[in-house]
Order: structure tokens, then C-alpha cells, then sequence
């Protein structure tokens, strides 16, 4: 018997934990292929694959991200291969199992919840005796009529077989993210969660999920991300595993979902000391800072504690930080999640992700849905359109705010202009990127490309348009971060007044003459005229521009102007220019 088990991931990089899981629990006993494709892949091109591959069975894992792709595919691969069983597993159908069934015709069975053993026991009535009443935890058709079986108990975890060491594996390991589990299962209720339905946390044994590990670092595994829904929630297990990566890593990335305000003091202690410099990567959902709105979804958190971890980890420089929002929880309207994103902001993570609301079959929220007044997507991902105190039209502007939040922060395109911008210039963070964002539709951008000297042109624009207080800072910050932007010396600029060629020849030659003037690291370098003309950029700035990036721009020390130089690296390693800043006095007398 030929089975096929296929997903369609979001994305190339990504790969599927769960057809893995299956296939090395049934691999030994039947003739199992994998298949992944991505949602972008043309339906036809998939079921084509699929054809060829003649299989009796087919299996798919289903998401929100894919359930709807899914089906069409399901759907034109019933009339090419009539008798060909097709499942479906995955917590996009393992809720309202029977509206999936009555939904998609084209399916045969449906795999609830854990899927290892209940697909097994599956495959083994497909070959057998075919009494399907006997499989635990599956949905079936008989007589016309759609059968759902009792759940299964849980798995033992640690009776399942790895699914790391398929060889096939080996050649794609450095070019995709590795999904890992080192637990299933969540200690918190959150009502907008699937996690909250599946009561108790279950392990592996930590000395099986070190061996997986050390196995894919050693076969060439750049990143790994843990599906666990809380890292750290047992620390001891967590401390363990913090200590081993930090030992073993190989220059490998580790991405974590951690609940940041029960991390323990010891433990950040631990990581800001020993944690090698971009190798951690912590996933926070903070999702709101409002007390009534935790209460209602059952979310137990403390932010002051939150935030302590935050800043902990960010002033260490170790970790890098991925914050999470939802918009649209109960009691949140628009003011107070202004007041929830700038609490968050304030934390300055280095990235901050703003969802909306999703109301996902089996969670308590979808099930209180009336009671809020919530309208939402019929189907996945099931976002919200509004609610008694969110209607359409804000929802509308913070996907605004949300589009330039990507482009402009999490981007890292311009992270002086940024900082200078939202604690100077703007009312709040908030406001920054809502008008922004309003600015931005209001032209039209959101219908075309971009390309990186049009994400500075086009906030010139907009504040040009809306006036600064100080725009010849402003400009003078977005030029050092289109500067910073480039590996290699930019050709061409974005902005109007450009040093004439005789005045930066003569800058250049102050600068080789007097390196110490601009600083012991400037000069450190040796470079000569010729070095600077061929790889060094140089501008003159009417404000101290070491001054504003410390802030002390309004003390006597901070007046004045300032050169601006960037030096392009030629080293091979080299990722970044080198900036610097001088007197304006350092600049020859002009003519």
C-alpha cells in the first residue's frame, strides 16, 4: 500500500514536524512518501505531483494557513484518482470534525488530535479489515453517514520514534528552518488560543531531545525552531536545555515562544553572562496590557515582571525579541490598545508584531463570539471584522498602522530615523506609524512595490508633508541610515544637496591628514586619501550628530554641526560600513 503524506507549508523555508512524526512511526511497517509543497504552488501543479505518485492513500496536515488550498487540491485530486483514500489531520480540523467532513465531501477520514498512533491504527485497517469503528480519535463515512469515533488517550511521547533522522533530510538541513518539539500542550487558559483546549504539559526525555539536536547541528541544521508553547514554563528543563545549546550550538539559531513574566532571575543571569550573541531568539506574546482584557480571555500575566525580563534581555544584547499583539480581544477599543501598543513599544523590541484577532474553531472566544458582538471571516483564518467596541473602520486603520510597523521597524531600515522620530517628533509611537500609515494608503502605496530608496522617499514626503520641528535632523539621520543600508559605497542618493566634488576631495584630505581629530578607532584604520575618495561617503550635518544619537542635543555641548563619514568595508566578513562623526570644524575653511 503506497501513502503519500503532503502539506502545503506558507513558505519555502518551512518545513512540516507533523507528516515527519507520522512517518517515522509507520515507516517500518508501510511504504510511506513524503510531499511538501507551499501554499503559493499552483493547485494543478500539486495534484499532478500527487498523480504520478499513484498512491492508495493521501494524507494532508491542515493549519489555518493552508486548510483553504487544501481543499481545492483535495478536491480536483478526487477526480483524478477515484479510489484513493484521502485523510486529513491537524488542528485546523480537529475541531467541528463533522463540519469538515459535511464541508469536503472529497475526504475519507479525518485524524483528531495526537496523530501518530490513531494514523497507524488507520493505515492498518486500510490494509486489513477495514473496521474503521475500531480507530480511536478518526472520522469516517459509512452508509452515507459520517462516524466519529471516541478520542484517543495521549501519547506517550517518549514511545515515539524521532522524526530527525530521515536521510533525505541531510541535503536541506542548512536551508530550512527544523521544527522541533521538546513538549506538548499548555499550563495556561487563554480563550483566543487551540493551546488552551488540550489540558497538561507532556515531556520528552531531555536526554533523547539532546541527541536529536546534536544530530541536526551535525548535519548542517542552521536554524531550529521549538514549537513548544512555553519554553521555560518547567525551569529546571529549560535551564538544562539553555545550558546545552550554549554548549553545543555550532553556530546554529535557536527560536523559543517564552512566557517572559515567569522567567526566573537565575536563569536571565544565566543567558545575558553566557549566551553567545545571536544565537537565541525569544518569541514573547504580550498580546495585551490591559487588565479587564486579560481577564476576560483568562490570560494570567504580570507585566511589570514582563517587562523586567524584556529589558533584562535586551540590555544584555544577547537575544533578539519578537513581541506579539492581537488586536480586537474583548474590552480593548481602539484607545486602549494605543495605549497597549505604546506600553509594548516602550520596551523598544526588535520586533513588534501586530495580529488581529482570530477566531479559531475549539477556542472559548470563538464560542462567546455573540456575546461581544463579533463578526469574522466564515473561513480561515477566520479574522475578525469588528466587535461592540472595534468596529470595521478601526480595524481598517490599524492595518494601516501595521503595514508601515513592518516596513519601518521590523525592517530595520532605519532605526536612527525611528528612535529620533517617535521620542521627539511624534506624540507617541502609536501616533507615528497610524499617521504614517494613513499617509501611506492615502497615496496609493499600498498597491505598488517599493524598493529601498523608496521607503525613505516616501516618509520624506510624508513629513514634509506634516511639518517637523527639526527636519534638518530628521534628514540628516534618514542619510546615515540609507548609508548604513549599503555593503558597498551607493552610487547614487535620494536627497538634493550633495557635497560638490571639489568640497568632499578637500574633506577627504583633512580626514587622511588628521585621522585622531575624528578618533582613536578612525584612525586606528590608517586610511589614506585615496582609500577614503574610492570607499568613504562624507556629508555635512548643521546639528551635532553624536549629540542626537545620545540624545544631548539640547545641552551646550550638543550645538553645533557635525561631518558625517561611512567607510565601506572591503573585508569579505565585513556586513556593515563603519560610521563616524567630527566637528564640523574638521571640514576645510570654504572658498
Amino acid at each position: 500500500m503506497k501513502v503519500i503524506l503532503a502539506t502545503l507549508n506558507a513558505k519555502y523555508i518551512h518545513t512540516s514536524l507533523a507528516i515527519r512524526l507520522l512517518k517515522a512511526y509507520s515507516g517500518n511497517r508501510f511504504d510511506i512518501d513524503l510531499a511538501e509543497y507551499t501554499i503559493k504552488d499552483p493547485v494543478l501543479n500539486i495534484v499532478s505531483d500527487l498523480y504520478q505518485k499513484r498512491p492508495d492513500v493521501v494524507g494532508f496536515s491542515c493549519y489555518i494557513w493552508n486548510i483553504e488550498e487544501t481543499i481545492k487540491v483535495v478536491e480536483l485530486l478526487r477526480k483524478v484518482l477515484p479510489d484513493t483514500a484521502i485523510v486529513l489531520g491537524g488542528p485546523e480540523v480537529s475541531y467541528d470534525t463533522e463540519y469538515w467532513m459535511r464541508r469536503i465531501p472529497s475526504v475519507d477520514f479525518i485524524v483528531m488530535g495526537d496523530g501518530e498512533e490513531t494514523f497507524h491504527h488507520l493505515l492498518e485497517e486500510l490494509a486489513g479489515d477495514r473496521k474503521f469503528h475500531f480507530v480511536f480519535g478518526a472520522a469516517y463515512r459509512k452508509d452515507g453517514e459520517i462516524r466519529l469515533n471516541p478520542p484517543r488517550p495521549k501519547s506517550d511521547l517518549n514511545t515515539l520514534p524521532s522524526p530527525h533522522r530521515f536521510p533525505e533530510d541531510i541535503p536541506h538541513l542548512g536551508k530550512r528552518i527544523v521544527y522541533f518539539e521538546t513538549s506538548r500542550g499548555c499550563p495556561f487558559s487563554c480563550q483566543f488560543c487551540l493551546s488552551s483546549i488540550e489540558v497538561g504539559v507532556r515531556y520528552y526525555d531531555i536526554e533523547r531531545v539532546k541527541s536529536d539536536i546534536l544530530y541536526l547541528i551535525s548535519h548542517g541544521a542552521k536554524t531550529i525552531k521549538f514549537l513548544d508553547r512555553t519554553f521555560n514554563i518547567n525551569r529546571s528543563y529549560a535551564m538544562e536545555m539553555f545550558e546545552f545549546l550554549i554548549q553545543n550550538h555550532g553556530g546554529c539559531v535557536f527560536q523559543f515562544e517564552i512566557t517572559a513574566d515567569i522567567m526566573r532571575p537565575e536563569v536571565l543571569d544565566y543567558l545575558a553572562e553566557n549566551a553567545p550573541p545571536g544565537i537565541f531568539r525569544f518569541e514573547i506574546g504580550v498580546q495585551s496590557t490591559n487588565d479587564p482584557t486579560n481577564e476576560l480571555v483568562k490570560r494570567r500575566q504580570n507585566f511589570t515582571k514582563l517587562k523586567r525580563t524584556v529589558t533584562k534581555i535586551k540590555e544584555s544584547g544577547k537575544i533578539d525579541q519578537h513581541l506579539d499583539l492581537i488586536a480586537g480581544l474583548p474590552e480593548e477599543d481602539y484607545a486602549t490598545f494605543r495605549k497597549t501598543f505604546n506600553d509594548v513599544f516602550a520596551m523598544r523590541p526588535e520586533e513588534l508584531q501586530l495580529g488581529f484577532l482570530k477566531m479559531l474553531r475549539g477556542t472559548g472566544l470563538r464560542n462567546d463570539a455573540v456575546k461581544y458582538n463579533y463578526i469574522y471571516m466564515d473561513h480561515a483564518p477566520y479574522e475578525i471584522l469588528g466587535n461592540d467596541i472595534l468596529p470595521f473602520s478601526d480595524i481598517v486603520r490599524l492595518k494601516r498602522l501595521e503595514d508601515v510597523l513592518e516596513k519601518y521597524w521590523n525592517d530595520h531600515r532605519m532605526d536612527h530615523t525611528m528612535e529620533y522620530l517617535i521620542t521627539s517628533e511624534f506624540d507617541s509611537p502609536f501616533d507615528f506609524f497610524q499617521e504614517f500609515g494613513d499617509f501611506w494608503e492615502s497615496r496609493g502605496w499600498q498597491r505598488i512595490g517599493h524598493q529601498l530608496e523608496d521607503l525613505f522617499t516616501r516618509l520624506h514626503e510624508f513629513l514634509g508633508c506634516r511639518g517637523m520641528k527639526e527636519p534638518e535632523i530628521v534628514l540628516g539621520l534618514m542619510k546615515l541610515d540609507y548609508y548604513l543600508q549599503h555593503k558597498y559605497k551607493p552610487r547614487k542618493i535620494w536627497w538634493e544637496d550633495r557635497l560638490d566634488k571639489d568640497r568632499r576631495t578637500a574633506i577627504f584630505k583633512r580626514l587622511a591628514e588628521r585621522p585622531q581629530s575624528v578618533s582613536a578607532a578612525f584612525a586606528a584604520h590608517g586610511f589614506n586619501e585615496r582609500e577614503l575618495q574610492k570607499n568613504a561617503v562624507v556629508d555635512e550635518l548643521p546639528f551635532s550628530l553624536q549629540a542626537v544619537l545620545d540624545g544631548t542635543q539640547d545641552s551646550p555641548e550638543g550645538q553645533g554641526g557635525s561631518l558625517l563619514i561611512v567607510v565601506y568595508q572591503q573585508e569579505p566578513a565585513a556586513d556593515k560600513p563603519l560610521f563616524y562623526t567630527a566637528p564640523l570644524q574638521l571640514s576645510p575653511a570654504q572658498r
